[in-house]
């Protein structure tokens, strides 16, 4: 798991049950990408909601949520980055 802390002392993390966010004070959980299946059954992984890509298509669904982890890690490695979130 990677945990990025920014120096206002917010932390930024993939969600992980193993990891209680409650003893840091109140989460603020959201919902960066999705993985669905395209028309033809294959799997897409949208990360339009943090204006990134759209990563596919996979085979399989393990295929495009292992894709959609190591995007959104690699965001969360770069020292400028900066949750931005667009409606969705």
């Amino acid at each position: 798991m990677q945990i990025v802390i920014k120096p206002s002392g917010v932390f930024i993390s993939v969600y992980d049950d193993a990891f209680d966010y409650g003893n840091f004070g109140r989460p603020q959980i959201r919902r960066v990408s999705r993985v669905e299946p395209d028309d033809s059954g294959h799997w897409i992984a949208d990360l339009s909601i943090i204006d990134g890509p759209t990563l596919g298509p996979f085979d399989k669904r393990s295929e495009a949520l292992e894709a959609e982890l190591e995007y959104v890690n690699a965001m969360l490695a770069e020292e400028s980055y900066e949750l931005q979130m667009t409606s969705y």
